[in-house]
């Protein structure tokens, strides 16, 4: 506490420590990439642009693994002990960045996109928030002229989930002519933002991934103990509020 700040908590905003900012030793692993996608359709073009896109992550050297949300019940309509439910969650937990592809119905991200991300507790797992400074990027399909509605949808999300949400995004309009009959995207501008998309996620990904919990270490959360921060948030969630 100073003059000029009376009611900052003592200690709990120390200076920026740029040793934490730009560590000596960073992680050697290969990114890891966690692909969702919004739609249980046989023929599903975000399915297939998302594995597109996980063409392109293993080509720059991540690990992709691809959620399959068929059978995956509505959020709060199982426990989450839901072998579906648990698969998604430890997927999450394995990710360090995510690709998150849904289609746009009715102007808006699809039931099967949001109930994926619904499952995904902001809640801390093991005093770990699952999505927190996980990098993520989004991309849409759609079946007429591009749009936007769920990508900018997707972005809130992102934040909310407190995730750091690339600038670059994809918008494939008429999805329906944008892939061959092998379902592999055909060449042309649409792809060539998909693979910069995905070229922009594994640099961020591999810039922030060791300094992920400073960069979104909070000082309103620091004053808390744990505990109290656990149960602020499950209460916060369980009303609707976070």
């Amino acid at each position: 506490m100073t003059d000029e700040l009376p009611n900052l908590k003592a200690g709990a905003l120390p200076d920026i420590d740029e040793g934490k900012l730009f560590p000596a030793e960073r992680a050697a692993h290969v990114p890891r990439v966690l692909l969702l996608y919004g739609s249980l359709r046989e023929r599903s073009f975000s399915r297939l642009l998302s594995e597109e896109a996980a063409r392109v992550l293993r080509h720059l050297g991540a690990e992709t693994r691809t959620y399959d949300p068929h059978g995956l019940p509505l959020p709060d309509d199982a426990e989450a002990s839901h072998p579906k439910v648990a698969e998604l969650r430890e997927l999450v937990m394995w990710s360090e960045a995510m690709v998150w592809v849904s289609p746009e119905r009715h102007g808006a991200m699809t039931g099967v996109m949001k109930s994926m991300i619904d499952w995904i507790p902001l809640a801390p797992i093991g005093g770990i928030r699952p999505t927190q400074g996980k990098v993520l990027a989004v991309a849409q399909v759609s079946g007429g002229s591009q749009s936007f509605n769920a990508v900018n949808q997707m972005r809130i999300l992102g934040r909310w989930m407190r995730m750091l949400t690339i600038p670059n995004q994809s918008s494939v309009p008429k999805a329906w002519d944008a892939f061959d009959e092998a379902d592999r995207m055909k060449p042309g501008p649409p792809y060539d933002r998909v693979v910069d998309v995905m070229e922009e996620l594994v640099k961020f990904t591999v810039l922030t991934r060791g300094q992920a919990g400073y960069l979104t270490d909070r000082y309103s959360e620091r004053v808390e103990t744990l505990e109290e921060l656990s149960a602020r948030v499950n209460a916060a969630k369980a009303i609707g509020t976070e």
